[in-house]
């Protein structure tokens, strides 16, 4: 199913690259160049995630550039990539579920909406959204325990954390498996894993959904402008305008950005409360860790609502940058990775 069809005014029409489905794939060469240009991206933006960790289990609110600065000051520059091979080791295979999970989900939702009658524009926007939503789902499964042992290592050592903290000392990834596995057992690693689901299944299906349809406003709104134009006309007289690649890795790069801004801003809470579930310990019904009850009364004797919030600007532009990267790097992945490179215009 075409995804990005074109966008037609009374006197122009804009050609769009015709969307690769699931079938259209080499999939060896999808996941190996996959994982490594997506390990690449995560190497980029690790740092704001570590920033936006910090934040999120502080006890008081300090900007993020203070608490960057504070990071490198006293535990120097490494700190800001503390936990990054355990999360890139996990990112891999989680990468990989997600990506079969979306779009084997995306083509079959896709053409059984088409089928049903629906407008195209809203049989992509459907299909997105369900394919985020099982996508998150089923890389949950890899990314829970990976995300606990991460940011364990993330927080460890932050003068500014919680009290609640863990107390335990890790050497690397391995060694914190190894002593969750034997406090908490093997549920220690799928800490928060419920309220993970709850954060990244609507987010990411709200994601995808809102790239759908934001994508389509961007391209009838302003990519007429920068498209280049053609001196052919159609049989109907109107102009065909033929965009270059730049012109739509940037109308996918700034979609993607609006569409990671939106999600950010919706699922913060949930976040703020997945992280504090996963690092922290409960006071009240020790290594257990805290329920999502007590976490919420927790922020907001620390903070108000508002400390719910906490970490929004790394989170917003993590997710803005990460969209923008993904999305393009994605775009150009499944491009480099079709059977018929010929028949892609």
């Amino acid at each position: 199913m075409n995804l990005g069809t074109a966008e037609e005014e009374p006197e122009q029409e804009i050609h769009i690259p015709a969307e690769i489905d699931w079938e259209m794939l080499d999939k060896s060469k999808f996941f190996i160049l996959g994982a490594a240009l997506f390990s690449g991206v995560s190497g980029a933006l690790y740092p704001v995630v570590v920033v936006k960790t910090r934040q999120q289990v502080a006890q008081s609110q300090v900007s993020c550039i203070r608490t960057g600065i504070s990071i490198v000051r006293h535990e120097g520059f490494r700190a800001l990539y503390r936990g990054f091979g355990t999360s890139l080791i996990g990112t891999i295979p989680a990468r990989a579920l997600y990506m079969a999970a979306l779009e084997v989900t995306k083509s079959n939702v896709g053409s059984a909406t088409v089928s049903l009658g629906f407008p195209e524009p809203t049989a992509a926007a459907v299909a997105n959204a369900v394919a985020g939503l099982s996508a998150a789902m089923t890389a949950q499964l890899v990314w829970t325990p990976i995300d606990v042992v991460s940011q364990r290592l993330m927080v460890q050592g932050s003068g500014s954390s919680s009290p609640n903290a863990s107390t335990c000392r890790y050497v690397n990834g391995i060694d914190a498996f190894r002593k969750i596995i034997n406090i908490d057992g093997p549920r220690g690693l799928y800490r928060g894993f419920g309220i993970s689901i709850l954060t990244y299944a609507p987010s990411n299906a709200v994601w995808w959904a809102s790239y759908s349809v934001t994508q389509r406003l961007v391209w009838a709104g302003v990519g007429c402008y920068l498209c280049k134009k053609k001196d052919s006309q159609n049989e109907n007289g109107s102009y065909l305008m033929r965009p270059d690649s730049r012109t739509v890795m940037a109308v996918q790069g700034v979609s993607a950005a609006l569409a990671g801004g939106m999600s950010a801003l919706i699922t913060m809470p949930l976040d703020t409360i997945k992280t504090r579930m996963q690092v922290l310990e409960g006071a009240e019904n020790g290594r257990r860790g805290p329920t999502i009850s007590q976490t919420i009364r927790s922020l907001v004797r620390e903070g108000g609502w508002w400390a719910c919030y906490r970490g929004l600007g790394p989170r917003w532009a993590s997710m803005s940058m990460s969209a923008t990267t993904m999305i393009t790097t994605y775009e150009f992945l499944k491009r480099l990775s079709a059977k018929n490179q010929d028949g892609l215009m």
